[in-house]
């Protein structure tokens, strides 16, 4: 019967993957840009309006990605954005 042969050595790879993940940290958000704000409901409003005025939806795919009423009238919410336009 015939000897499998090792598998190929993975310590230049690992020394790769190690190497990548130094020069480009992971992001937990992926591509976009997100960032939450927790504000009373006018000054969520006014924030939500600056943020579609600054990166507009169609250019950088703005969005209201989530959003909960707290007690007291606030508002939490998360704002997400490409980081840039084609």
């Amino acid at each position: 019967m015939a000897k499998i042969p090792p598998g190929p050595p993975l310590e230049g790879l690992r020394r790769q993957i190690a190497r990548h993940r130094r020069e480009r940290p992971a992001r937990s958000s992926g591509l976009f840009v997100r960032e939450t704000f927790r504000l009373e409901r006018d000054a969520a409003r006014a924030k939500a309006r600056e943020w579609f005025e600054t990166w507009p939806k169609a250019a950088y795919w703005t969005e209201v990605e989530s959003w909960r009423q707290l007690e007291g009238g606030e508002i939490e919410f998360t704002m997400r954005r490409l980081p840039s336009a084609d």
